[in-house]
């Protein structure tokens, strides 16, 4: 299975390697950089290491805050996307994985925040300290040098200046404090829990990355950790003159008599960031443009259990299953953007979502159109089709939850490449499973298999498609009216012809029925859901699978929405 993997994401695998190596470069040859380079012998004898440990960790930060922004520049992916649609599927599904770089490089940050954090008040501290002696030593010797003009060593000039007060007077310190708590903000914000449950929360927090880059570009102007400058060294080269310093008489003469100069070393982060953040400047701005174009709402369809279905219709808007959209109601809030996935089928003449209420935002929404039509902005499609489905004889596809969303575009669209005859569609039979917890989340999807199951009946191809309901959380009073109305010819949660399975899927029955019914076909198999099915379906392909080529394969997708 790991050769599998890497066959399929390859292209993630090249990505990740070439940035860990970079990521290990920068910070290998940065550490030892400023750990054995000459002009910084002064600075090293006053902080020792902890002067490599900061730079190297500050350059590590520049190159993941210049990559932070690209995997969120949605238009510019979906650009490659298009460029690259004769590359193979697999590569142009990789760039799918973009919010997973997005996160892993966040995270990277926060780890190097704080060994860049550290490093500095393990550097204040020496600065202190060598301000504070008076022993003769070279960092008191360093530390008394040129405190009335500008070629000082050590930023701290009097005995009175405490590690607090550098943190918030100088810009440094400052902008350090002010990046550091942005960057906690929004990585504790952005957990899967807060972006379910209070995405308004996230949403807004999120944006503090504007505060963060300000901050990151003013950073270093100060330039508080300093070198010795090139004419100084030429005049008094540390290998020679370091251990005269602390041993000097008042009428010295020989060459290293002169006291050593120093200089900043120059703010480089906006370099780094500069073009990441104009192409994101011009990424937000063409949102902007495509939100100005006018979406009508065809029709508002209020479903059981809160959820809202609008049907809509944008001039030039062209989608394929698997795809999401982003969605404004200005009426609610100007600023917020939700993402919704497409419902729709490519072949129907307008797009659709389902909504159900879940956070302040979709409930306000909700509301205002049981009383009104707003306007409403689409941002989209994004994300790379799911049309692998279409490639297999046999498809198994899974929905767990809200997971079953994509699955109705998906469904959707075979029956109608079907009835059309299409060539493309090599699919002849179709397994759908969906596992719910309550019976509330049932009802729109129902009234798509309904009238799925209707429509398949009329046309004489009723055995198509074959579907397992699964309610996983269910109660006594559930379980006796089903009892009550065992040999009705529908079911009584949902009403279809099938009926309702209480409990979880025996997968291992399951695949062995499909591998029983189709002894040579080749079976896709498709997940929307927890990670946690994933790795049982997973194995069950492995399992199921006939080593004999002629015989039942099952290959497992796992969709990215």
């Amino acid at each position: 299975t790991m050769g599998n993997w890497l066959v399929n994401h390859w292209f993630s695998a090249a990505v990740l390697a070439a940035w860990l190596g970079i990521n290990i470069f920068l910070f290998t040859y940065y550490f030892l950089f400023f750990d054995q380079d000459e002009r910084y012998f002064y600075t090293r004898a006053i902080l020792g290491s902890a002067l490599a440990w900061a730079r190297a960790s500050a350059k590590c930060l520049n190159f993941n805050s210049m990559l932070i922004l690209l995997p969120v520049c949605r238009n510019l992916l979906s650009f490659l996307r298009g460029t690259c649609s004769c590359c193979r599927r697999t590569l142009r599904k990789q760039l799918d994985h973009n919010l997973t770089f997005h996160k892993l490089v966040a995270y990277t940050l926060a780890l190097l925040t704080a060994v860049h954090t550290i490093a500095h008040l393990f550097n204040l501290e020496r600065y202190n300290q060598s301000q504070q002696a008076a022993d003769g030593s070279l960092p008191a010797v360093l530390s008394e040098m040129h405190l009335q003009g500008s070629k000082w060593l050590n930023p701290i000039h009097s005995n009175q200046t405490t590690v607090e007060y550098v943190a918030f007077t100088t810009i440094p310190g400052l902008t350090g404090v002010i990046i550091t708590l942005a960057l906690i903000l929004m990585v504790t914000s952005s957990t899967e829990f807060i972006r379910r449950n209070y995405f308004e929360l996230f949403w807004y927090t999120h944006h503090l990355f504007l505060v963060y880059f300000a901050g990151l570009v003013i950073h270093g102007i100060a330039g508080l950790v300093r070198g010795q400058t090139e004419q100084s060294m030429a005049e008094v080269h540390p290998y020679h003159c370091a251990e005269y310093l602390t041993r000097r008489d008042q009428n010295c003469s020989h060459s290293c008599c002169a006291d050593p100069e120093f200089g900043s070393i120059p703010a480089e982060s906006w370099k780094w960031v500069l073009a990441p953040i104009i192409l994101y400047v011009f990424e937000r701005i063409l949102r902007v443009w495509r939100a100005q174009q006018k979406v009508v709402v065809t029709k508002a369809v209020m479903h059981p259990a809160r959820v809202l279905e609008l049907q809509m219709q944008k001039k030039g808007f062209c989608m394929e299953v698997g795809q999401y959209i982003f969605v404004n109601c200005p009426a609610i809030s100007p600023l917020e953007w939700h993402p919704f996935t497409l419902t729709s089928a490519p072949e129907e003449d307008f797009f659709s979502i389902h909504i159900r209420a879940a956070g302040d935002w979709t409930e306000r929404l909700i509301d205002t159109f049981q009383l009104e039509t707003p306007r409403i902005e689409v941002d989209g499609p994004f994300g790379t089709a799911s049309e692998d489905v279409f490639q297999y004889e046999v498809a198994m596809l899974v929905g767990a939850g809200i997971g079953v969303t994509p699955f109705a575009s998906v469904l959707k669209s075979i029956w109608y490449k079907f009835q059309q005859a299409d060539q493309a569609l090599k699919t002849k039979k179709i397994y759908f499973y969906w596992l719910c917890r309550d019976t509330g989340a049932f009802a729109w999807f129902n009234d798509l298999l309904a009238s799925l199951e209707q429509r398949m009946a009329e046309s004489g191809k009723a055995d198509f498609l074959t579907y397992r309901l699964f309610l996983t959380g269910w109660d006594t009073s559930i379980a006796n009216n089903v009892a009550l109305h065992f040999d009705t010819a529908t079911d009584t949660v949902t009403g279809l012809r099938h009926k309702t399975i209480f409990g979880r899927p025996m997968w291992n029955m399951e695949f062995a029925a499909v591998a029983t019914a189709h002894p040579r076909s080749v079976v896709g198999v498709f997940l929307c859901g927890p990670e946690g099915l994933a790795k049982s379906l997973q194995k069950c392909c492995h399992q199921h699978s006939s080593m004999d080529p002629r015989k039942v394969k099952f290959y497992f997708n796992k969709e990215n929405f």
